[in-house]
């Protein structure tokens, strides 16, 4: 499949004549091969930034890079709902849970070919040697976590005029990323940022756990070949008056989606 192929459909599964990358057989199948390719993206990004060549196109390409790579290397990946990005016409925020590293590369390859977008990071990204430089050069949104004042103002302040301009926000509104759902740690950020900012909410559900958290350094986990990867973006949500309704439905729509996969 190409990269234009992808943008143009609602939905997407790997197909089962999907080929083994001839690197990832010559590293004997491991996760080595995988994350040796995620380090080579990450440093051929950061020299084109350097090199003034950053743009949502090219946040695109190395996102589908990621998204073949998962492919050759015995990834199956499952998306569903690609065209309700195009039923809202402008900038949205994106709402989802948060599994693993998998769908912060993953997710502008969906979203930016229809929407330009950018994150809701953890302050200590931006200053990751190589990945930070990505980070800021998509002008995503820094929250420290250490003062849940401060962190509100920011996603408002600078969420509010990244939407102004055009792009749209994608946020993950959990205390940390984990493979179990657990509503209570689900903030309402991204709903008042949507609600404050006059735009509609996308609900993202996601299931990545084929990019486990590793023991020592989290972002270079187990690689889970048997486990599916999916991607499903809801119906687009108009605010209420005060928002709890709204950040329910999405509560809803990620619950249902993945009581759905488990049994996959």
């Amino acid at each position: 499949m190409k990269l234009d192929q992808l943008y143009s459909l609602d939905s997407y599964d790997t197909p089962s004549s999907a080929k083994f990358m001839l690197g990832y057989i010559l590293f004997f199948k491991t996760r080595l091969f995988f994350f040796y390719r995620v380090l080579k993206l990450i440093m051929m990004f950061s020299k084109a930034i350097r090199k003034g060549k950053f743009s949502n196109q090219t946040w695109c390409d190395a996102s589908f890079y990621i998204f073949k790579t998962i492919e050759g290397c015995e990834g199956k990946v499952h998306i569903k709902g690609l065209n309700n990005i195009l039923l809202v016409d402008g900038p949205a925020v994106f709402i989802g849970n948060h599994m693993s590293s998998l769908e912060t590369f993953v997710l502008p390859g969906l979203i930016c070919p229809k929407k330009p977008a950018t994150f809701v990071v953890k302050a200590s990204l931006m200053s990751m040697p190589r990945f930070g430089e990505i980070m800021k050069a998509s002008k995503a949104i820094a929250v420290g976590r250490k003062s849940p004042i401060d962190d509100f103002k920011a996603v408002m302040k600078e969420g509010k005029e990244l939407l102004s301009s055009g792009t749209s926000i994608i946020i993950f509104p959990q205390s940390t990323r984990g493979v179990e759902f657990i509503p209570e740690q689900f903030n309402s950020i991204g709903v008042k940022l949507a609600k404050n900012a006059g735009v509609p909410i996308i609900p993202v559900a996601l299931k990545t756990d084929f990019w486990g958290n590793g023991k020592w350094i989290k972002d270079f986990g187990p690689i889970h070949k048997e486990k599916h990867i999916y991607f499903e973006f809801g119906t687009p949500i108009i605010p209420d008056s005060n928002g709890k309704l709204a950040h329910q439905k999405i509560i809803s729509f990620v619950q249902e989606k993945l009581k759905v996969w488990s049994t996959c």
